[in-house]
């Protein structure tokens, strides 16, 4: 097990016997002046291994092989660069998002919704109007003429999206952090050759760690609900490529009739996994106390973007915006000065299977203990991470292997669809989903079989 796979399986409280059961195979796909490589390899490599954990448990028998193939990670980190939809890649970043000069440095939006595109353009009193290319006009023109620092919280001030790009900065922000919410008597899981069958998961996330977290919660069996506010719409793009091996409904929580659909599904899940900001869901009775309280056995993992302490924990984010933030952009900045950014949102992708391993984790010490876990991660500890030299010195890669063996197609409802094959590697364990994305939305509010 290499450095930064033993520092994550530790993170993650995993038996040190199991370290050395993880095989590294292929060549590194990911170009980066970080070791984005080895951060990759290191998130799948811990939650394969999590997920053969608790597949020994279920079947009774060896640890099942893990052999990570970093060709398949590499894929998988960039999956939605090579969705197809009937053959048409899905749209990325929108024009209004992306890198933007300002008076006295740079300015890193974020306007892929149309609601952060509005709230973006009123603060910087930009009409909206005219074509997009009138708009990136306006919008360079304006943004060139003001301090970045102001730009910045102007536009969070309205509820936008907007970083000042800011120099690389050492943080002590965790990679993970773990708490036992209780004790009560093991509860043993019926045999099974998929390590989370049977097991009912809450997905209350969005882009796009926590859907790659459910997603691969998923694949290992899980019987996965994503649940999302009837407006506040996903972008189809997305939906579909986190959307595989789970179902998705809408529930609005403020109305009581949903609200008690709503418990009434929580009662019976194992897994809650949440996505919003801190405090966000709290007059819901998703803090972690209610919870405790009314849900002793749930194992609870928590994401949020900045982190879970300091003035910033309670800013809405994403992978692009943290990067800026935190100093990747400058650390991946081109030769004359521009940022840069990672060959890959490996935040996102990165700690969404940290999330998938921390919840394996935590079913298999409440199968065999009956201590029950809630985890917290963001977006910023993994940067931290990233940025502290998950191994000692970045590792250029070579070119990697063509994508076409990691890619499977399936039909959909969306389409027919061409898509990366899960990077997880457990033998015996599927690389593909048993099904693909519903519509976004549509699914019943129930449990399968229930």
């Amino acid at each position: 097990m290499d450095a930064a796979t033993a520092q994550a399986w530790g993170a993650l409280g995993g038996p040190p016997d199991l370290a050395g059961n993880v095989e590294l195979v292929g060549t590194p796909g990911l170009r980066s002046a970080l070791p984005v490589s080895e951060l990759a390899r290191a998130t799948v490599a811990v939650c394969s291994l999590a997920a053969a954990e608790l597949h020994r448990l279920r079947t009774g028998g060896d640890l099942p092989a893990v052999r990570v193939d970093e060709g398949a990670v590499a894929v998988a980190f960039t999956s939605e660069r090579h969705l197809r939809v009937d053959g048409r890649p899905i749209p990325l970043f929108a024009p209004l998002s992306g890198f933007w000069r300002s008076a006295d440095g740079w300015v890193r939006t974020h306007a892929n919704y149309p609601h952060h595109r509005a709230r973006l353009l009123a603060s910087l009193g930009i009409p909206d109007a005219g074509d997009d290319a009138d708009l990136v006009r306006r919008l360079t023109s304006v943004l060139a003429e003001r301090p970045a620092l102001d730009v910045q919280e102007d536009v969070y001030a309205a509820g936008g999206l907007a970083v000042a790009v800011a120099p690389p900065r050492t943080s002590d922000e965790p990679l993970l952090e773990t708490r036992t919410a209780g004790t009560t008597d093991p509860r043993p899981l019926r045999p099974s050759t998929l390590p989370a069958a049977g097991l009912r998961v809450l997905d209350l996330t969005r882009v796009l760690a926590g859907p790659v977290a459910t997603r691969t919660l998923g694949l290992l069996g899980a019987d996965v609900l994503r649940v999302d506010a009837p407006w506040l719409r996903e972008d189809d793009g997305t939906h579909i490529d986190t959307g595989f091996g789970k179902r998705s409904t809408r529930l609005a929580l403020e109305d009581p009739a949903d609200r008690a659909t709503f418990e009434e599904l929580l009662r019976a899940a194992d897994v809650l996994v949440l996505g919003y900001r801190p405090g966000a869901l709290d007059r819901y009775g998703l803090d972690d106390d209610a919870l405790r309280e009314r849900r002793p056995g749930l194992v609870v993992a928590r994401l949020c973007a900045w982190g879970w302490q300091g003035p910033w924990a309670g800013r809405r984010g994403f992978d692009s915006l943290v990067q800026a933030g935190t100093g990747i952009a400058v650390a991946e900045q081109d030769a004359d000065g521009r940022p840069g950014t990672l060959p890959a949102q490996a935040l996102d992708h990165g700690t969404g299977y940290l999330i998938a391993a921390a919840v394996l984790r935590a079913l298999t010490e409440r199968a065999t203990t009956g201590a029950t876990h809630h985890v917290r991660l963001s977006l910023a500890g993994t940067a931290a991470w990233l940025l502290g030299g998950v191994v000692s010195q970045p590792r250029t890669s070579a070119a990697p292997d063509p994508p076409d063996r990691w890619l499977a197609e399936t039909p959909s409802p969306y389409g027919d669809l061409r898509h990366a094959r899960s990077p997880v590697a457990v033998a015996g364990v599927p690389d593909d989903w048993d099904r693909p994305p519903s519509r976004w939305g549509t699914d019943s509010p129930r449990w399968t079989g229930g």
